[in-house]
């Protein structure tokens, strides 16, 4: 797949074919993160991968899931993401740019995925604290960035549009809204 293909077509996904992602590719999907700028390459990303399906529903319960579009757009059981990846920071190598190296982290890890046909969600909605005890990350972490995963049971597709935040189902198929490019675009200068 060329990277022009996986950008356009990598939409979020939010409901999963029930089918467990091999560990290898979990692995493959963290080295794309890895790999991402990192701000003065301090380099203080770090992961955990959830698999077990105990631990996965204890994360499922505390995340926010779709917020526009809930509570239609939520995984119900038999569509639930069948693993996580949790992005955490190390508190002692935060700097005020770790939120771009989370972006780029995520970013290389969801287009990863495209390569194997994985559906990704991006959530940032999530009670920290909870999974933080539930998967008994030590102190020295700092819980950011949660990433489900799983083989698409769903297709989305943009649409270019001048709002942000209407989202269409056509054809059982998520439209997403993306603002138009020449409404976004400023050549070398603002015009008065």
């Amino acid at each position: 797949m060329k990277i022009t293909e996986a950008i356009t077509m990598r939409r979020t996904i939010r409901k999963y074919k029930q089918h467990e992602i091999p560990e290898e590719i979990l692995k493959n999907l963290v080295n794309a993160a890895r790999l991402a700028p990192s701000a003065m390459n301090k380099q203080p990303l770090e992961y955990a991968i959830i698999t077990d399906p105990v631990l996965r529903e204890r994360i499922f319960e505390n995340v926010g899931w779709a917020g526009y579009i809930a509570p239609r757009g939520n995984p119900q059981k038999g569509e639930r993401p069948v693993a996580y990846i949790l992005i955490l920071i190390r508190k002692e190598l935060k700097s005020a740019y770790t939120s771009h190296d989370i972006g780029a982290a995520a970013q290389n890890l969801m287009l990863q995925a495209m390569e194997y046909d994985i559906g990704s969600c991006w959530l940032g909605s999530l009670n920290r604290q909870k999974v933080a005890e539930i998967l008994n990350v030590p102190e020295v972490y700092e819980v950011d960035t949660l990433i489900a995963l799983g083989y698409k049971d769903e297709a989305a597709e943009y649409f270019d549009t001048d709002e942000t935040v209407k989202y269409d189902k056509v054809d059982e198929k998520y439209r997403v809204p993306k603002r138009r490019l020449e409404s976004i675009i400023h050549m070398n200068k603002f015009s008065s």
